[in-house]
């Protein structure tokens, strides 16, 4: 049974775990509809500010998308270092994706923040903070998965009463720089099945029953991303495009037309998470699925606090 109420304090959900995987709503009841009575509110200034600057965000991401023929992208708002003033008040209008780059971050603010807020984990996972990241009732994806140790931890994790599948999203050092986390990409099906990605790939399908594998994310080069607008292309973004493409053909090749545990659950395609606030308006040219941006929503951050 589904119910949900036209007021957003009353919603219930009774599926089977395996039926629910597509719907957001993750164990939402009553007292976790709404913000705590201690979460702070934005001053009428700042909700303005963010009101036009998320507006403008968004409407740009619809026109690039439209333009590359890409339906319905999604556009989390990477609110690291923000307070939960300002998440609050984008959410109450109407931004339902945020992401976090620090564990203990993520989890503080997932405590005092409507639960109908889908978080994305977009910071370096540690096979040791799996368990509690996992205990976040709306978790709803983990964009920077790069070992089978962290997928497994992070499957084991998972709360057995949990009503969706956690969407994991393979991280892909697409430039090359020590500095940079992630898998080498794909270049082309010589050696495909013994890559590291092909394996996590397959570990994830096979023997993460919790685990949705959603797409691939990579962090570009700096000086790509600052160029991206002055050349036709940008080689990570063709890189990441690439990998993909090996990848889902390996896949198809490996589990056939079994579709329920890897793609996008409306085109049956990997996710490409790629783009930031300077340069996801190519991205979403060159095909991203899913941009993450900060600074063009929040304005510049402040340092992090020792």
């Amino acid at each position: 049974m589904l119910v949900l109420s036209t007021s957003r304090a009353t919603v219930q959900l009774q599926r089977p775990f395996f039926l629910l995987h597509s719907h957001y709503y993750q164990h939402i009841t009553t007292r976790h509809t709404m913000a705590t009575p201690s979460t702070p509110k934005a001053s009428e200034e700042r909700k303005q500010e963010l009101k036009e600057s998320l507006a403008d965000v968004k409407s740009r991401v619809r026109s690039t998308a439209a333009s590359a023929g890409t339906t319905s992208p999604t556009l989390v708002a990477v609110s690291k270092y923000k307070p939960s003033s300002d998440i609050l008040a984008c959410f109450e209008d109407g931004q339902v994706d945020f992401g976090e780059n620090y564990v203990q971050e993520l989890v503080d603010k997932a405590n005092e923040l409507p639960r109908e807020i889908r978080w994305h984990f977009i910071g370096t996972l540690q096979s040791n903070k799996a368990k509690i990241l996992a205990a976040i009732p709306n978790l709803y994806a983990i964009q920077t998965l790069t070992s089978i140790k962290a997928a497994t931890a992070l499957d084991k994790a998972l709360p057995s009463d949990r009503l969706s599948l956690l969407n994991v999203l393979i991280q892909v050092n697409t430039s090359g720089e020590d500095s940079k986390s992630g898998l080498d990409p794909l270049r082309n099906s010589e050696g495909l099945k013994d890559s590291e990605l092909a394996q996590l790939a397959n570990h994830i399908v096979s023997n993460c029953p919790r685990l949705r594998l959603q797409g691939l994310m990579t962090i570009g080069a700096l000086e790509q991303s600052l160029a991206a607008s002055e050349r036709s292309e940008n080689p990570d973004f063709a890189t990441l495009k690439t990998t993909r493409t090996f990848l889902e053909e390996y896949l198809s090749q490996s589990f056939g037309a079994d579709k329920i545990k890897w793609g996008s659950e409306g085109s049956g395609r990997l996710e490409l998470s790629m783009g930031m606030s300077s340069d996801f308006e190519a991205a979403l040219s060159a095909g991203s699925t899913i941009v993450r941006v900060g600074t063009g929503i929040f304005g510049q951050r402040a340092a992090k606090s020792a």
